[in-house]
Order: structure tokens, then C-alpha cells, then sequence
């Protein structure tokens, strides 16, 4: 799990880094930096349910938020078909900027969710 937390540290702050030219910095940085916070947590282990019931929170609400919205994942896949999200690297197009930010908010639920019950058992088995 270290190698995979190390890997998920490096990538989540290349996508801080790739946030700095993009509408809403302000948004970005802070939620790939808390995602790389909790994988250094990990690769510590310590784990502290309520940083990521936090981060669960504001992750899957966002991430709900994006997937209804008029010009988010929805009006992606039925007004546009399915569009490629990754035609270029300037998303012009709303939907495209919406659906790809879907996505990242999906690659850190993921990667929080193996954290936390892989963190749970590590400390079940500590206690034992």
C-alpha cells in the first residue's frame, strides 16, 4: 500500500499543479491537496474516520452536483452523445469541463475508499 499511496501523493499534486490555469483553482487545488493528504496519512497509518467522512462528503456531494447539473455528466451523455472528453486539453465546452472534473472527483473516491477500509482492517489487526 505504500508504493500505491506514494504514486496517488505524486499524482494528486500533478493535478494541483495542472489546476493553476483552470477557471476555479481555488476549488481544484484544495481537493486533489486533502486527496493527497489522506494517501500520506495512509502510508503513515493513521486513520482518523472523520477526515474521511469529511472528504466523502464534500467529494460525493460534488461529484452529485456535477452529474445533474444542466451542462454536467448528463447533458454529456444524451445531449452529446458520449462526446470525447479528451479531444483537447482547453475545454471549451461545459459539459466537457464538468465530466472530466466528474472523473477526477471519482479517481479520489476510489482511491479514498481503498485507503479507508484497508486502514480499517490494518488497524483491526493491530488490536488483535
Amino acid at each position: 500500500m505504500r508504493v500505491f499511496n506514494i504514486t496517488f501523493i505524486v499524482i494528486f499534486i500533478v493535478f494541483t499543479a495542472l489546476q493553476y490555469n483552470d477557471p476555479d483553482p481555488y476549488v481544484w487545488m484544495p481537493i486533489y491537496l486533502y486527496a493527497a493528504f489522506l494517501c500520506y496519512r495512509a502510508i503513515q497509518k493513521k486513520w482518523d474516520p472523520v477526515l474521511y467522512i469529511i472528504g466523502a462528503v464534500v467529494y460525493i456531494g460534488y461529484a452529485a452536483y456535477l452529474f445533474m447539473d444542466k451542462t454536467g455528466v448528463l447533458d454529456w451523455a444524451e445531449e452529446h452523445h458520449g462526446e470525447s472528453i479528451v479531444q483537447t486539453m482547453k475545454a471549451e465546452k461545459p459539459w466537457i469541463e464538468e465530466t472530466r472534473e466528474f472523473g477526477g472527483l471519482l479517481i479520489i473516491l476510489i482511491v479514498m475508499t481503498i485507503n479507508y477500509f484497508w486502514l480499517r482492517q490494518y488497524r483491526k489487526s493491530q488490536r488483535a
